[in-house]
């Protein structure tokens, strides 16, 4: 168990090291912070003198360095446009972004495995071809576009429902169906196939033949044993949910680390852009972790494989 911890710990710190990576190349890339705070009008001195004061004058590999040491004792750096601290940003979009993404991965699960379910015991049949096209649709259709669809109907056709922004319980239900699709049509494709294969094990045949009910085969012995790599799957989207719902956050005007990336970009505010990022693969990286070390104590066999 011990050389498992530590070959998931490795391979989670070199995902660190190569995100933090990319995002200070992507942000020394990606445009002049110094002309887009001072304009086009600023002075040789006033433009050596900011880049003097946020290291942008050093060289590259020194400036990556700093950002490396920087990271390591915890410091996220200032943002541009805001004046205050990365992390203290971050830290007050935090809990939009929680909110609307836990919300998102439950539904979205549930769903998605009670469709995996009901087409894996309708198989090949209407039912299953019925779930498995929702499950399709799901996961082709555009977040940004349903999104856009779901405001268009229920906030503008309709009026029941609020288009944007946080103003009450109502106004989580557009972007959280929005932001659920995927993870829904994810689980319940993968869900199916699981399960159909479970259910041709020799184990399943010898509890039917034992004279266990079909619910008591079902639930103890099939579903139970399809979790794992649904388990899996649904740590996976929440740390995916969590960092990369920037397009659903931005059109529904969502107080969280979504909206607060477009802004950083739009500024061109590398600081915060690389946070983000660090922080965003940090959050992806923990919660796949733990479900990695949770899996290898529930199923000894994923520890042999390593």
């Amino acid at each position: 168990m011990f050389k498992f911890v530590m070959v998931k710990v490795a391979g989670a710190a070199l995902t660190l090291y190569l995100a933090a990576t990319i995002a200070f190349v992507l942000s020394r890339t990606s445009g002049n912070p110094v002309h887009q705070i001072l304009g086009d009008h600023a002075t040789d001195d006033q433009i050596a003198a900011l880049r003097e004061r946020l290291g942008l004058d050093a060289s590259l590999p020194v400036q990556y360095f700093s950002f490396l040491g920087d990271l390591i004792t915890g410091d996220f750096g200032t943002s541009l446009r805001y004046g205050q601290e990365n992390l203290t940003l971050i830290g007050s979009r935090l809990g939009a972004s929680i909110l609307l993404a836990a919300l998102a991965l439950a539904l979205g699960a549930f769903v998605g495995f009670i469709l995996g379910i009901v087409a894996a015991l309708h198989e090949n049949g209407w039912i299953d071809r019925l779930s498995m096209g929702l499950a399709l649709l799901g996961q082709s259709v555009p977040a940004f576009w349903l999104g856009m669809m779901l405001v268009v109907l229920f906030s503008i056709k309709a009026s029941i429902l609020p288009a944007g922004e946080f103003s009450g319980p109502s106004s989580l239900i557009l972007p959280v169906v929005t932001l659920s699709t995927l993870p829904m049509a994810k689980v319940a494709r993968l869900a199916r196939s699981s399960m159909v294969e479970i259910l041709e094990e020799p184990f399943v045949e010898a509890a039917r033949a034992r004279g266990f009910s079909g619910r008591r085969v079902l639930f103890a012995h099939v579903v139970r044993s399809s979790l794992t790599p649904v388990v899996t799957l649904t740590g996976i989207q929440a740390g995916a949910l969590l960092s990369g719902a920037v397009t659903v956050e931005y059109v529904f005007a969502w107080p969280g680390l979504g909206s607060l990336a477009v802004q950083a970009v739009g500024f061109r505010d590398f600081p915060l852009v690389q946070a983000l990022v660090v922080f965003g693969a940090c959050a992806f990286v923990i919660i796949n972790l733990s479900v990695d070390l949770i899996n290898g104590a529930i199923d000894p066999r994923l520890r042999e494989t390593v």
